[in-house]
């Protein structure tokens, strides 16, 4: 069944690329929010838009304010890495594992 082995494998890759891309949106927003930009700016309006609904949650629940830093940006890259460690390689295995005679 290499059909499905290239289907995993192929999830894994864009779970791969999408998680990569949030990480970078992530880091665009703290840096965003260092300065003082254009809130009418379409850039700074999507990232926000697509950031802010996982930020907000995870604020919610785990409230990462000190000394005025919020620090929810950096936990949530670090649990994109985690991810990015752990599930894309285990379904490029899956995937592998049934490329295999």
């Amino acid at each position: 069944m290499p059909f499905i082995g290239y289907f995993i494998r192929a999830l894994a890759q864009i779970l791969n690329m999408v998680l990569t891309i949030y990480m970078w949106l992530i880091v665009a927003r703290a840096v965003l929010s260092w300065v003082n930009p254009d809130p009418y700016n379409p850039i700074v309006r999507f990232i926000h838009n697509v950031t802010e609904p996982v930020l907000a949650k995870m604020r919610a629940r785990l409230p990462l304010y000190f000394g005025g830093i919020d620090f929810t940006p950096m936990v949530l890259i670090l649990a994109i890495i985690f991810l990015n460690g752990w599930i894309v390689p285990s379904l490029d295995h899956l995937g592998a594992s049934f490329l295999r005679p």
